[in-house]
């Protein structure tokens, strides 16, 4: 558990996609697991939240860019990370090692700190089809890194869309009896 957080620490890293506007969910799951939680979004991730209600569930900003150098640290040391929804150019520069956003450097580095990382990708059948999305789940894999299914968002046959189960995620983490 980090030292600065009397709960484990989760680091929610949010990416562009239309299901992101459900983050609520994911947040309300982890604190009912006992998790504090803070919320770091890609920046195209930030424009498909509400940044107000997510800092008011969580007691946290939100985090985006990187601090300037003497700011203090808005968040203990992550206990855990969970991507969700982790999109496809997200899975493909993280498992490349790419760090131009903080929630890729995020997670580029939680890997290097021994740090267990979940992900619920949201990657259409198209998109997850691609050779260097496939290579890229391996490669992360591979390192430790757990993935659910993914969820493609596509409309159900009757209708609708089928359940972003969020609370995924976290049963992911769970395996090392961390949630």
């Amino acid at each position: 558990m980090s030292e600065h957080a009397e709960k484990p620490f989760l680091y929610v890293v949010v990416c562009a996609a239309g299901i992101a506007e459900d983050i609520s969910e994911l947040i309300t799951a982890a604190q009912e697991r006992n998790w504090e939680v803070g919320v770091i979004a890609t920046p195209q991730g930030l424009g498909f939240i509400d940044a107000t209600a997510v800092e008011a569930q969580t007691g946290r900003p939100i985090r985006s860019a990187w601090r300037s150098p003497g700011d203090p640290r808005p968040f203990p040391a992550p206990d855990a990370v969970a991507v969700a929804p982790a999109t496809f150019n997200t899975v493909n520069k993280w498992a490349a090692g790419i760090s131009d956003t903080l929630a890729l450097g995020t997670l580029c580095e939680a890997y290097g700190l021994g740090v267990p990382i979940a992900v619920l990708p949201c990657v259409n059948k198209a998109l997850a089809a691609h050779p260097a999305y496939r290579a890229s789940v391996e490669r992360l894999r591979a390192m430790g890194v757990r993935f659910a299914d993914p969820y493609s968002g596509e409309p159900q046959q009757g209708g609708g869309r089928a359940e972003f189960h969020w609370d995924r995620v976290l049963d992911l983490l769970k395996a090392d009896g961390r949630s």
